[in-house]
């Protein structure tokens, strides 16, 4: 259950606690409380004592909003929640809850001593610093965070590999969360932004249509291959008059490519899919399938049948 409101009658420390959910610095606390009472407090239990320099106007285990003001104010001043973390508060799911990500200006000094004290009811955070943060970046909120845009660039500038950096930006844009040309926008002023042309081309595949990392996969399959483009995520009304969305389609020599996920082998999924095929063959156009996981692991097969389908549909390779 969500904290009450205070009301007009509350003193300074109650609205503090609560707009930071019980977490303060100890600077804070000594602003409103005389040290002799703050001590107090922690000494009969009443408050507990997070770090050196951090308090909870509480008992118990920290919740997810307290572990998240933890990490801002003990990361410094200027800190705010980014990448995964900042993303995952701005509703994007399917994203790791932790460790925890903080970003701060690069001419701020981080309480590293800090950081290295959190108790065990704390995730790992881990903070990163920029001298690019301009204001346009940063989303009003408690705590507060870089916008949705800024955190998946650098979600996807941070994460582990190539692959999870694709993910974070598919994501945030299949789940309608951020457009491609914001993603392109914040990247525009980050020169330095590690993976950057991975990122922009990602942006630009999902700007053309690429919903699902599969479908990305695919695009890049076909780039590589020397394959025309398809257009992605085509309308098309079936014979019932529902509009039915086609992976990847050339319209010029009537070839559509379908990229199942693990959800097409459900038996209603998979009636309805074959339904959708049947809508598209009868008005004479060819229909290939792959599983997600051979376009990923198997490139080179997915590319050979494509560039044999268009072939026998008419394309001539330029030259």
């Amino acid at each position: 259950m969500p904290p009450a409101i205070p009301d007009d009658r509350s003193d300074p420390l109650q609205w503090l606690a609560f707009e930071q959910a019980g977490v303060l610095t100890s600077t804070q606390a000594l602003s409103v409380l005389p040290e002799g009472k703050v001590r107090g407090r922690i000494r009969t239990g009443g408050w507990r004592s997070i770090s050196h320099g951090l308090l909870l106007t509480g008992n118990g285990r920290l919740t997810r909003d307290q572990q998240l003001w933890v990490a801002v104010l003990a990361a410094g001043p200027g800190a705010v929640l980014a990448g995964v973390t900042a993303a995952l508060e701005a509703g994007v799911r399917g994203l790791r809850s932790e460790p925890l990500h903080v970003l701060m200006p690069a001419a701020r000094r981080v309480s590293r001593s800090v950081l290295r004290r959190l108790p065990i009811d704390m995730p790992a955070v881990l903070v990163h610093r920029t001298s690019v943060l301009p204001e346009a970046h940063l989303q009003v909120g408690r705590p507060p965070r870089t916008t949705t845009a800024r955190a998946l660039v650098d979600a996807a500038s941070w994460a582990p590999s190539a692959r999870a950096a694709q993910e974070v930006l598919a994501a945030g844009c299949q789940q309608r969360r951020v457009l491609p040309e914001e993603l392109a926008a914040v990247l525009d002023v980050l020169p330095r932004a590690r993976r950057r042309a991975l990122i922009r081309q990602t942006i630009d595949d999902i700007a053309g249509g690429a919903q699902a990392l599969s479908e990305i996969d695919f695009v890049r399959l076909c780039r590589r291959a020397g394959l025309p483009r398809p257009d992605l995520q085509e309308p098309r009304t079936d014979a019932a008059g529902r509009t039915r969305w086609l992976d990847a389609y050339w319209r010029e020599w009537g070839l559509h490519v379908e990229i199942d996920g693990a959800h097409h082998m459900d038996v209603r999924q998979w009636a309805d899919d074959m339904r959708r095929q049947n809508d598209v063959w009868t008005t004479g156009d060819r229909i290939l399938r792959f599983p997600a996981w051979l376009v990923r692991s198997r490139p080179d097969e997915v590319a050979d049948a494509v560039r044999r389908a268009l072939l026998a549909a008419g394309w001539r390779p330029d030259g």
